[in-house]
């Protein structure tokens, strides 16, 4: 059951993208044949006034057409409610809405979890040194800093009960290699400062050589007040889009060293399954930050994604008149096929690394 519920996530999520691009397009009166949820072959459809709604055997997927690609189509092609016959504006909201719909879903879906689930926070403000790493613990012990001593703050900044604590102590460790780090300590009764510079890595990161945990025990806190449920969902909301922006960075910088950590379908659902089975409540922030991921792979530049397609609409404003038709084709194509064997590729590489499928070849 855990699997059924990682792939309704993923399903739901991927219904509400292509319901962005739908509704936006029927708002403004232009024709839409076909909506349907996955791939491959239907399994359930309905024929409604204008479009096609279909149910397909792979969930993981989706796509809403328009006739303009339709050779059967009826429609004159100088229709002005044609996707194709629009102006930029009215075609970039359609292409846009997809996006934007999975990043509307991902904040409520925070704004629920810590109104009716709960966000999980330590009960001690600060950040816990829970261990110096053996290797590198030389920078950390030469500053004075022990085992068992709460971070309270770095660089003016302090530290609450918040999970995040640890991470924004992470990459201020991360983005100072070489450069002070004033640190306010507390151990046992004692409250103190004291200043660390970070040691740079071998990929520019900064490091001092600390294991770092919340402090104290984590529990769950529900927000019930609406007005601040709204507020801290928006915190979670921003604090997820800043830290996926990062790893896409992250990935482009040091590709060599952060390849390995793309995941493919089936890693997603093993990891969904997990939290479905073992932590269910935290079954909607899980969806919150596929949903966000979902959106900001989709606006990158690319071809076959909705931001490649913005592109050419960029391209056009500017030149005034679109890219030729086998341009824009190739160059979708293209892209498609190397989106497709991408896919094909993480899903094969993460079924043989799945336990039950590595037992059957021992």
């Amino acid at each position: 059951m855990s699997v059924l519920a990682a792939i309704a996530v993923l399903a739901v999520l991927i219904l509400v993208h292509e319901l962005g691009h739908f509704i936006a397009a029927r708002s403004q009166g232009i024709y839409v044949n076909r909506f349907s949820l996955g791939f491959g072959p239907i399994i359930w459809k309905y024929q409604g006034a204008q479009t096609e709604y279909a149910v397909r055997a792979f969930p993981l997927g989706g796509f809403v057409g328009f006739p303009d690609d339709d050779p059967d189509s009826t429609i004159p092609p100088e229709d002005p409610n044609l996707l194709r016959n629009r102006p930029i504006l009215d075609r970039a909201i359609v292409i846009s809405a997809g996006v934007i719909a999975n990043l509307i879903f991902a904040y409520f879906l925070l704004v629920a979890q810590v109104n009716f689930v709960g966000i999980a926070q330590a009960t001690q403000p600060g950040v816990l040194i829970q261990q110096l790493v053996p290797q590198m613990s030389s920078v950390a012990e030469k500053a004075g800093i022990q085992p068992g001593d709460v971070v309270l703050g770095a660089n003016q900044r302090q530290f609450g009960t918040s999970l995040q604590a640890r991470d924004t102590l992470r990459d201020i460790i991360k983005t100072n290699a070489g450069q002070p780090i004033q640190l306010k300590i507390a151990r046992g009764d004692q409250k103190f400062s004291l200043t660390v510079v970070p040691e740079k890595k071998s990929n520019g990161d900064g490091s001092i050589g600390v294991g770092l945990a919340p402090n104290g025990k984590v529990e769950r806190r529900r927000i019930t007040n609406p007005v601040l449920a709204l507020q801290t969902g928006a915190a979670e909301f921003q604090q997820i889009v800043f830290t996926t922006f990062r790893g896409f960075k992250q990935l482009i910088t040091n590709f060599g060293e952060t390849a390995n950590q793309v995941a493919g379908p089936v890693k997603i659902v093993e990891i969904g399954a997990n939290i479905a089975k073992n932590d269910a409540g935290s079954l909607l922030f899980f969806a919150a930050l596929i949903s966000i991921n979902l959106a900001v792979i989709n606006i990158l530049p690319l071809p076959a994604l909705d931001g490649g397609q913005l592109a050419f609409l960029l391209i056009e404003g500017l030149r005034g008149k679109p890219l030729p038709t086998r341009i824009q084709d190739g160059v979708m194509q293209t892209g498609l096929m190397l989106l497709l064997g991408l896919g094909i590729f993480l899903i094969l590489k993460e079924t043989t690394q799945l336990e039950w499928v590595q037992k059957l070849f021992q």
